[in-house]
């Protein structure tokens, strides 16, 4: 045990203290950070202001509110006349409201420059706020009314398996799940290439020669795992810490010279006032922030950052074990490609049902593969926010466990004589006599 402690520290003390590694730690966060913060200028900063000339056959769209991002001006010029001085005059585009307009629901925008999503949606809240007005008018229903009557449902899912047992399941919370996958999915890949070319390295250099004159292969592989394991965790918290870091201070300098703290809270108020003007009058259903805000208060996120270590780490050192044998078998990384696709194709497949079970977590498929060791440290990451049975994650957590250390001693018995094999290429075969090799 002293032995793989010393290993565990050997490996994550030399890779720690490389200039790479404190190099990729402050850089990563930079990255983010810069780009999150980037794009919260850029939409403060950008000026997507459209200035429309309207053409108006119905005569009834010749007072349009205008908004933060478009203007509109009446005219009365014909649709061909309108092009004709459009490309000279001082208007970004032509906004067609043909004569069919109320049987067709369609109206053209013509534009010299390409119009932003948020300009689209206000031109197309305007037309549909006053098509619907027409529309009341016509079959002569008071608007008060309808704004009374109108209703938009939505549906709460609550699991009720057991009398006196009701939990909330919304779909929304598996988005945190699947947040946590993908780092998990990214993490086993990054890290565990990291303990196949640490092990191709030192056999190719017959530095492990020397080394396996004072520890067992096994010792010398498990320390290897887990001190790379430490690194990448390392890593992991320090991205997170800078990131978060970055990110805040660099947006309050951005927002506070952008604007003040009284306006900030001005804008604020009025994003909030429009999107419920918005709820109201759009026949489409749209998120209430209320909801959403509830939704991730019922999160049980300190069990969501148990599972997630538990499997971030369980991940790992599975799928680090089978890297670390492959490496030992190999003399190069040319010559693993033909042993990663059975490594790789389970991580793919479990990213994919891991998206699969944001829409049924608690489908046959999801079930069955948030079990399976090789999968689930993606895809139980997904259910596990929707607060999946304890059993069931109790039993999937076993599972991993269990696998792990047989997957261990077989690519250790992989290891200790693949570890000095040199100058030819082995096979399935070949590993397979290697694992119950006596010597």
């Amino acid at each position: 045990m002293n032995k793989i402690l010393l290993i565990v520290q050997r490996e994550y003390l030399t890779r720690v203290k490389k200039k790479s590694f404190i190099l990729m730690t402050l850089l990563g966060p930079l990255l983010m950070g810069g780009l999150i913060s980037a794009a919260v200028w850029l939409s403060l900063t950008t000026e997507d202001h459209n200035k429309l000339l309207v053409v108006d056959e119905l005569k009834v769209f010749g007072d349009l509110k205008n908004t933060s991002t478009v203007s509109f001006y009446p005219t009365d010029l014909s649709i061909d006349s309108a092009k004709k001085v459009f490309h000279e005059s001082g208007y970004t585009g032509i906004l067609y409201i043909p004569e069919n307009l109320l049987s067709s629901n369609k109206v053209l925008l013509f534009f010299k420059n390409q119009p932003g999503f948020a300009s689209l949606k206000a031109i197309e809240s305007r037309i549909e706020e006053r098509v619907e007005k027409m529309k009341l008018e016509y079959n002569k229903i008071d608007p008060e009314k309808y704004y009374t009557i109108k209703t938009n449902i939505n549906i709460g899912t609550i699991s009720f398996k057991e009398p006196g047992k009701e939990e909330n399941k919304d779909q929304e919370a598996g988005f945190i799940g699947f947040v946590f996958a993908i780092l998990i999915y990214m993490f086993i890949f990054m890290y565990g290439v990291q303990v196949l070319r640490g092990v191709i390295e030192e056999k190719s250099n017959r530095i492990i020669e020397v080394i396996i004159s004072s520890v067992k292969p096994f010792q010398l592989m498990m320390g290897k795992i887990i001190g790379i394991a430490l690194v990448g965790l390392t890593q992991f918290v320090l991205w997170v810490i800078l990131t978060l870091s970055i990110t805040t201070t660099a947006q309050t300098l951005i927002l506070k010279d952008k604007y003040g703290s009284d306006e900030i809270l001005k804008e604020v108020n009025m994003s909030t006032q429009l999107m419920q003007q918005n709820q109201s009058l759009n026949n489409n259903p749209q998120v209430n922030t209320n909801e959403i805000i509830n939704i991730l208060n019922q999160i049980n996120y300190t069990l969501i950052l148990l599972v997630f270590l538990f499997y971030f780490m369980g991940g790992y050192l599975l799928y680090g074990a089978m890297f670390a044998a492959i490496g030992a078998a190999v003399d190069n990384e040319a010559d693993t490609q033909q042993f990663m696709l059975p490594i790789t194709i389970p991580l793919v497949f479990a990213f994919i049902v891991a998206q699969m079970a944001m829409q049924n977590p608690e489908g046959p498929m999801a079930f069955w593969f948030s079990l399976v060791p090789f999968t689930s440290p993606v895809v139980m990451m997904v259910r596990v926010a929707y607060a999946v049975p304890m059993w069931e994650l109790a039993l999937s957590m076993a599972l991993l466990t269990i696998t792990f250390v047989l997957m261990t001693l077989l690519a250790a018995r992989i290891y200790r004589v693949g570890i000095l094999m040199y100058g030819k290429k082995p096979s399935y075969k070949e590993m397979w006599k290697w694992i119950f090799y006596k010597g």
